[in-house]
């Protein structure tokens, strides 16, 4: 089974490379984008075939080695 884990700052959190982000989009003509949050992505392939086992699974690896739980969180999709 496949987890799917976005990390991103919490929102009180500065997000200096998102600011460039935006700051560059607005130099290239996007006067549309007002802000833009950036984060990390992460798959994992998970020896499960039961959701919650999977859910759990990438949820402790998150929460020990993928997120910085002071300054970030994260969301979890689980996929067949």
């Amino acid at each position: 089974m496949r987890a799917r884990v976005f990390v991103t700052l919490k929102p009180s959190v500065f997000d200096p490379q998102g600011r460039t982000i935006a700051e560059a989009l607005h130099a290239l003509g996007y006067a549309g984008v007002e802000e833009v949050r950036q984060g990390k992505y992460f798959e994992l392939d998970l020896a499960t075939t039961e959701a919650a086992q999977a859910r759990a699974l990438a949820a402790d690896v998150a929460d020990r080695l993928l997120a910085n739980p002071v300054i970030e969180s994260y969301r979890i999709e689980v996929a067949d």
